[in-house]
C-alpha cells in the first residue's frame, strides 16, 4: 500500500526537549491519530513535516516526495488545520482570508469555499476576529479543503471546543474520508474524538514514539482487569503493561487480560480499554509496552 506519510529516523534537538528517532507510516485513503500529552513533540512532529522547520536528522517523504523547507509543489496537495489560527491579524473577512489564501494554490475552487462557508454557518463578511474558536476552526477546515488536497494535516484543531462541536467536527471528517483518495493525519490529546474516524494510532511521549499500529488491533488486543490487589501477584504484575493501585483493589492494561483474570480469580472483572485508557497506562512510569 502506497503511503500518504512516511517518516523514518526524524530527529530535532532542542535546549531541553528533543525529538528522538521517530518513525511511522500513514497509508493512503486513511486516518491516523497522532496521540499524547500536551508538550510530547506532536506539533514539533507536524511543523517538520510540514517543512516548516529544519530537521537534524532523518527523512521524511510525503504524497510520494521527499519533504523539505522548498517543497512548495508538495504543500499544494496539503491542507492544514492547527491549533489558534491567526487569520492575518483578524482584520480581514473570511471572505477576505479565502481570496489571500486562494492566491497560494494553483487548484482554488472559490464555489467549494463558499458552499462550506454556507454548510458551516459562516458569514462570508464577518471578521476573523469576532468569530469564536469553533468557528475559526470552520474557516480553517474551509480553506484546507478547498482547493483539492489530497492530505490532510490537523494540528490540535478540537482542543478546547465544546462537546457539540466537537461531534460536529468529527462528523465532518467522517463525511471528508468516504473519499477514499484523502488522508488525514489528526493530532490530539482528546482520544475519545478518534475512537469514530482512525485507522492507525501513534502515541508519542517524551519525544519518542511509543507505539503505532492499527487501531482495532490495539483496541483487540490489550483490555483493562480489575480485581483485588492481595491476588495480584509478581507473576500477574509480569502480564500487565502498568497497575493502578487502590485500596479497593487495582486496575492495570493488560495483552493476557484472560491468562490474567483466571489468575485472579471470581473477583476479576474484565472490559474494553479506550484508546484514553491505552495511551494513559502507556506512558505512566514504570509502563512495560510492548506491542503484541
Amino acid at each position: 500500500m502506497e503511503n500518504a506519510i512516511k517518516v523514518t529516523g526524524l530527529t530535532k534537538h532542542y535546549s531541553g526537549f528533543e525529538l528522538t528517532d521517530i518513525s511511522f507510516s500513514l497509508p493512503r485513503g486513511t486516518v491516523m491519530g497522532f496521540i499524547g500529552r500536551n508538550g510530547a513533540g506532536k506539533t514539533t512532529t507536524i511543523k517538520l513535516i510540514m517543512g516548516l522547520i529544519h530537521k537534524d536528522a532523518g527523512s521524511i517523504e510525503v504524497l510520494g516526495k521527499e519533504m523539505g523547507p522548498d517543497s512548495a509543489d508538495i504543500r499544494q496537495n496539503i491542507g492544514f488545520v492547527y491549533d489558534e489560527q491567526a487569520f492575518y491579524g483578524g482584520i480581514m473577512t473570511a471572505r477576505d482570508v479565502g481570496k489571500m489564501t486562494g492566491r497560494f494554490y494553483k487548484e482554488w475552487n472559490k464555489e467549494e469555499f463558499y458552499r462550506l462557508l454556507k454548510n458551516f454557518n459562516l458569514d462570508p463578511e464577518q471578521k476573523t476576529e469576532a468569530l469564536s474558536r469553533g468557528q475559526r476552526t470552520k474557516l480553517s477546515i474551509a480553506l484546507a479543503l478547498s482547493h483539492n488536497a489530497e492530505l490532510l494535516i490537523m494540528d490540535e484543531p478540537s482542543s478546547g471546543l465544546d462537546p457539540v462541536f466537537r461531534n460536529e467536527f468529527i462528523d465532518i471528517l467522517y463525511r471528508i474520508i468516504q473519499d477514499e483518495h484523502r488522508s488525514i493525519l489528526f493530532s490530539t490529546h482528546i482520544t475519545s474524538d478518534l475512537e469514530k474516524i482512525a485507522d492507525y494510532i501513534t502515541l508519542i511521549d517524551n519525544g519518542r514514539v511509543v507505539f503505532s499500529d492499527a487501531k482495532d488491533e490495539i483496541l483487540d488486543i490489550y483490555k483493562i482487569v480489575k480485581g483485588s490487589l492481595n491476588r495480584l501477584d509478581e507473576k500477574g504484575r509480569g502480564m500487565c503493561v502498568a497497575v493502578h493501585e487502590m485500596r479497593t483493589g487495582f486496575e492495570a492494561l493488560s495483552a493476557s487480560a484472560d491468562k490474567l483474570a483466571a489468575l485472579l480469580g471470581a473477583d476479576a472483572v474484565t472490559q474494553r480499554a479506550t484508546i484514553e485508557d491505552i495511551m494513559v497506562y502507556t506512558v505512566k512510569e514504570g509502563s512495560k509496552w510492548q506491542v503484541i
